[in-house]
C-alpha cells in the first residue's frame, strides 16, 4: 500500500518498485503514438505544447526532441517505434528528485519564497501541498496568489497553498502558462517580490523558468517542452513521471522520498 507523505520515506529501491508497479514510470499509460504526436507538433511550432517557454527555432527536428526524452525520461529512441507501449526510466525519475531535492534543500536553508502551481490537481496537488507544509515549518514563505487574478479560461486561486484553475466552483486541468503569468504580473504591478522558487508543472513551470525564477517541473512523457527547458538550463529540474495515474495517494511515497531527500521531512 502506499504510504503517505508524512511518514518515513521508502529507500530508493522501494521507490522505484513502487514507481513501476503503480505505472508512474515504467510502462505507463501514454502511448506512444500520442508522445511522437506531440514531439512533432512541439517541433513545427505549435506553442500549446511549448508550455510558456520560447524554444525559438532551436527544436524544430522532431528526431531532436526524441533523443533528448529518451535521455531525459527514458522513452525508446527507437525512431521506428511508432506506436504501442512506451516507458519512463524510474531511475532517471529518482535521479530529478533528487535534483530537486538539492533545490529545496537550499530553499529551506535560505528561507526562500516558494510558489507551489499544479495544472494537474486530480493527480499532483497533495505532492505540492505535502512539500509547501515541509518548507513553511523550516521557515519558507510560501506565496499566495495576490488578489483575484483572473485569465482567460476562469480564475487563479490557491487551494491548500497551491495555486490552480477554478473554473465554474471546480478545479481544472489545463497545460497554459496564462495563469503563471497572471501572477507574476499581479505581483509585480503590486511591487511585490517574486519567488525565489517556483515547484509545478505544465505551463505554470514552462512560464516561470522563462521569466528567470528557478523553478522544479514536472512533466509526462507527452509534455517534451519542459525536459528541453532543462536540456537548455531555463529549468533547474524537471521530473519525469505519469502525471496522473490512477490514485493521488500513489504519489505519497515520491513526495515522502523527495521531503526526506531534501531534509525537511
Amino acid at each position: 500500500m502506499p504510504i503517505s507523505a508524512e511518514a518515513s520515506a521508502p529507500s530508493r529501491a522501494e521507490l522505484v518498485d513502487h514507481l513501476v508497479r503503480t505505472r508512474i514510470a515504467g510502462d505507463v499509460a501514454t502511448p506512444r503514438e500520442n508522445n511522437l504526436d506531440h514531439y512533432r507538433k512541439l517541433a513545427n511550432g505549435d506553442r500549446h505544447y511549448w508550455l510558456g517557454l520560447e524554444l525559438g527555432e532551436r527544436w524544430t527536428d522532431e528526431q531532436d526532441v526524441l533523443a533528448v526524452m529518451a535521455e531525459r525520461c527514458g522513452v525508446s529512441d527507437d525512431p521506428h517505434h511508432r506506436q504501442g507501449q512506451d516507458t519512463i526510466d524510474p531511475e532517471l525519475t529518482v535521479d530529478a528528485l533528487e535534483r530537486a531535492a538539492a533545490l529545496l534543500r537550499k530553499a529551506a536553508a535560505g528561507r526562500h519564497r516558494v510558489l507551489f502551481a499544479t495544472g494537474h490537481p486530480g493527480g499532483l496537488l497533495d505532492v505540492h501541498r505535502a512539500t509547501a507544509q515541509a518548507l513553511r515549518a523550516k521557515g519558507c514563505e510560501i506565496m499566495t496568489v495576490p488578489g483575484i487574478v483572473a485569465v482567460a479560461d476562469g480564475l487563479v486561486v490557491q487551494f491548500a497553498d497551491v495555486a490552480v484553475l477554478e473554473r465554474g466552483a471546480s478545479l481544472w486541468h489545463t497545460h497554459s502558462p496564462a495563469p503563471m503569468s497572471a501572477i507574476l504580473d499581479q505581483l509585480e504591478r503590486d511591487g511585490s517580490p517574486r519567488p525565489d522558487l517556483v515547484m509545478a508543472d505544465h505551463g505554470w513551470a514552462g512560464c516561470a523558468a522563462q521569466r528567470g525564477i528557478d523553478t522544479i517541473g514536472f512533466a509526462d512523457c507527452n509534455d517534451p517542452a519542459l525536459f528541453l527547458g532543462e536540456a537548455e538550463g531555463t529549468l533547474q529540474v524537471t521530473v519525469p513521471l505519469d502525471d496522473h495515474v490512477i490514485s493521488p495517494r500513489y504519489y505519497d511515497p515520491l513526495t515522502a522520498y523527495l521531503l526526506d531527500a531534501a531534509g525537511v521531512a
